[in-house]
């Protein structure tokens, strides 16, 4: 597992959880994951659940992914989907707002590698180098993604080669967000 962006994860969710705490008094809050089951849930209320961030208990790597698009995935992602069971987290970088995907739980994990395949399908079939997305914008043709060749961080929309750089590895990546409640 790659250490340097486990330990930037856990660093961005800690200030995302102390930002909450801060702000609200409370552990995060999801209306979206609200009857999705999940370690993170500490409490349900009437129309979202409270969670925190828990150690993750499966097998750790998207191995699935490498099966089916016959590539190895960069270690920066492997490490970024299974570090921990977390809910989705808003961000700031650079100005940026986005919402930064996380794994709820281990059924979720499936989902999210059968995403990253389609993601990785369509790019082969438009022969688009490979990225994995990690987060995602108002705009729902741009994601952010990591550049499964380079390790960088793009801003990317979906299906054609407009690609930004915003960080030159997933780990500088997470070190600079911004917590956004």
């Amino acid at each position: 597992m790659d250490i340097e962006t486990a330990n930037a994860l856990t660093a961005f969710t800690t200030r995302y959880c102390d930002a909450w705490h801060e702000i609200k008094g409370t552990w995060p809050q999801s209306v979206d994951l609200y009857g999705i089951p999940s370690p993170c849930i500490i409490s349900t209320l009437d129309d979202c659940v409270i969670w925190q961030p828990k150690p993750f208990t499966a097998e750790q790597n998207v191995n699935a992914v490498e099966r089916a698009m016959d590539i190895v995935v960069q270690p920066a992602l492997h490490a970024f989907y299974t570090t921990q069971f977390a809910g989705d987290m808003t961000a700031r970088i650079d100005g940026l707002l986005l919402t930064l995907l996380q794994t709820w739980s281990e059924d979720d994990l499936q989902r999210v590698q059968e995403n990253l395949i389609g993601h990785l399908v369509t790019q082969k079939r438009l022969k688009l180098a490979p990225t994995l997305f990690i987060a995602t914008l108002d705009s729902e043709l741009d994601v952010i993604s990591v550049c499964n060749l380079s390790g960088e961080v793009v801003k990317e929309t979906i299906g054609t080669r407009n690609r930004d750089v915003l960080a030159p590895s997933l780990a500088d990546f997470l070190t600079r967000l911004e917590p956004v409640l």
